[in-house]
């Protein structure tokens, strides 16, 4: 029986896989053929985008539910290590217990709203059946965290307590939520210190605050269904699968041996195509652990064997997984524009001499650690150099088609996105021919989805969480208290640098900015800081969080990449990181760099 069950389990997995993977290739393939015969035939899909923001809430939901199954959500520091076997074990069945009552609380707040929706939208579908992935997606996560993670039959007992529990409340116990409200809000935040999902953080929030504010919780759902299907933000899986699909192909070898090439002869030659190569595809991937993990292994043993410390190579692999933020296409720019109402166009445009700054201070950097190391320099050899160009001429087009299609008025960003991707997925399958169509292609799918998945539900829940700040006017509060308390723009900037290196410490970069950025907002209105340099301010002090102790997430996953301690890599990366906050400190207080290229482009 336990072998068939098995079987069964293996097997519905391999449908969860392939539907996911299916959801995700439609996403990219309908935008292009809507491009296609929009310029050939002057004709189109109908609806297409609003068939591609449907599909993206789908790959979000299917690609959380996988992300539960593999244990794949991201987390912040699990303080279970430092307790004794028996805390462990007490740890491992709380966090599952909040994690189940959290995602059936969801659940049925979903239901409220599938119930009450009565928009059919503009597809030949109803939204209602559109929306259906959210109670689906809550309900597998709940019953995964419930019966799935706990390894012992007490654990899923205990877990399963939180069906009951929550609809006990739900039911009976609504009108004591006031005097509740602080008490759960703490239980949540030590399920996260333990470990629980950082998307049951500000779920969790969110749903105990809605009930003991007396409001609709079904409005949490809503703000998620809202964002998620938001016009730009397919743009995010879309990119994201262009970033795997270069990074598990040929791409990360061949970009090395052009940028080592062209700037091998230089001090610290082969540190800049190191710099070059990690910022392009944190640019596209917009995570830097997919930049530390997928190309830690390969750029460390290179920089060893050309005479680089150990110290030196860790601490640039770590600082350089962030780089690339500020450049288009960055995920979090798109997302901080939708966030903010703002032109991500335009974000772009102030992106650039910024980014250059960072990348410019890290490379002077490394030319003077090349110096002293005394790095051997690869002689210039121009005709080597114009044969690795021309075999990496596919990749280095990609920026290219980018910015050509989106500031030359050719394609929509999503279009571009979508472009791009099918582009990537022809170059590196059937021309450079790195990636098997069978064997490799579908792991890279899933390891797209399910990063895709555990970044859009934590978006989602975040914009439950935002909701309820700005239904209950937080951000004027603090607003106004900012400006009794401060009074120059110069220093708000200052305490701002500060606040943000500490969200970057403690958030993702993707809740960050959907929590905080309606915070910050009012505030800088009323300092009369233009809103596009506030958001390069905003990505340019997050990037520096990922590398700031004691809980920055680069310092984790280079630990983790490198097999060092936390504190070796801390040590490693202090320099780059004193070095980035210098340039930090430059782009916020010369406003011009960023919007310079604004009002030129």
């Amino acid at each position: 029986m336990r072998l068939f069950l098995g079987k069964l389990r293996k097997y519905y997995h391999k449908i969860e896989n392939g539907f996911a993977m299916a959801l995700l290739f439609a996403m990219a393939l309908i935008p292009v053929i809507e491009m296609v015969f929009r310029k050939l035939l002057n004709t189109g899909i109908a609806g297409s985008i609003v068939y591609v923001q449907h599909l993206t809430l789908w790959v979000g939901f299917v690609g959380a539910i996988i992300a539960t199954r593999d244990k794949r959500h991201l987390t912040i520091t699990s303080l279970d290590e430092y307790l004794p076997e028996t805390g462990k074990k007490v740890a491992e069945i709380f966090r599952n217990f909040m994690s189940t009552a959290i995602c059936f609380a969801l659940f049925l707040a979903s239901v409220q709203l599938v119930r009450s929706e009565s928009i059919t939208g503009n597809l030949a579908i109803p939204t209602w059946i559109m929306e259906l992935i959210l109670p689906i997606g809550f309900i597998i996560m709940a019953l995964r965290f419930a019966f799935g993670y706990p390894k012992t039959l007490t654990g899923k007992i205990l877990s399963g307590l939180a069906f009951p529990i929550v609809l006990i409340f739900n039911t009976w116990l609504f009108p004591a939520m006031p005097y509740l409200t602080l008490p759960f809000a703490l239980l949540i935040i030590i399920a996260i210190v333990f470990g629980a999902p950082i998307f049951i953080g500000l779920g969790g929030l969110a749903v105990i605050f809605y009930f003991g504010a007396g409001e609709p919780v079904a409005s949490i759902p809503a703000e998620t269904y809202r964002i998620v299907t938001d016009s730009i933000l397919p743009t995010i899986p879309l990119f994201t699968l262009t970033g795997y699909i270069l990074a598990e192909g040929g791409a990360s070898k061949r970009m090395v041996k052009v940028f080592n090439s062209w700037f091998g002869w230089m001090p610290g030659g082969l540190a800049i195509a190191t710099i070059m190569v990690c910022t392009f595809f944190t640019t596209f991937t917009g995570a830097s652990g997919v930049t530390i993990l997928a190309l830690g292994g390969l750029l460390l043993p290179v920089l060893l064997k050309s005479g680089y410390e150990k110290k030196f190579s860790v601490g640039l692999l770590t600082a350089t997984g962030s780089i690339g933020l500020l450049f288009p296409p960055s995920l979090p720019l798109i997302l901080y524009g939708i966030s903010a109402g703002i032109s991500i166009l335009d974000l772009f445009k102030g992106g650039i001499l910024p980014g250059l700054l960072l990348v410019f201070v890290v490379i002077v950097f490394s030319i003077i650690q090349g110096v002293k190391a005394k790095v051997a320099r690869i002689p210039f050899n121009l005709k080597d150099a114009l044969a690795s160009l021309w075999e990496t001429k596919w990749e280095l087009l990609i920026p290219v088609l980018i910015l050509y299609g989106i500031f030359g008025g050719w394609t929509s960003l999503v279009e571009a996105a979508a472009f791009v991707a099918i582009y990537a997925f022809i170059v590196e399958i059937f021309i450079y021919k790195d990636i098997s169509l069978t064997k490799d292609l579908p792991k890279i799918l899933l390891k797209c989805v399910i990063l895709v998945g555990g970044v859009l539900v934590i978006i989602g829940v975040a914009m439950g969480f935002t909701s309820y700040i700005v239904l209950q006017q937080i951000p004027e509060v603090i607003r106004n208290w900012v400006a009794a308390h401060i009074s120059s723009p110069l220093l708000f900037l200052l305490v701002l640098n500060l606040v943000l290196l500490v969200v970057g410490c403690l958030m993702d970069i993707f809740s960050a900015i959907i929590v905080v950025v309606p915070l910050i907002l009012p505030i800088a209105k009323h300092f009369g800081i233009d809103p596009v340099h506030l958001g390069i301010i905003f990505i340019a002090n997050l990037e520096l969080g990922y590398l700031t102790p004691p809980v920055g997430m680069n310092l984790f996953l280079s630990a983790y990449r490198f097999e060092m301690s936390v504190g070796e890599v801390t040590k490693a990366s202090v320099k780059f990181l004193l070095l980035m906050l210098l340039a930090v400190l430059i782009i916020t207080y010369v406003p011009a760099l960023t919007t310079y290229m604004v009002k030129l482009l």
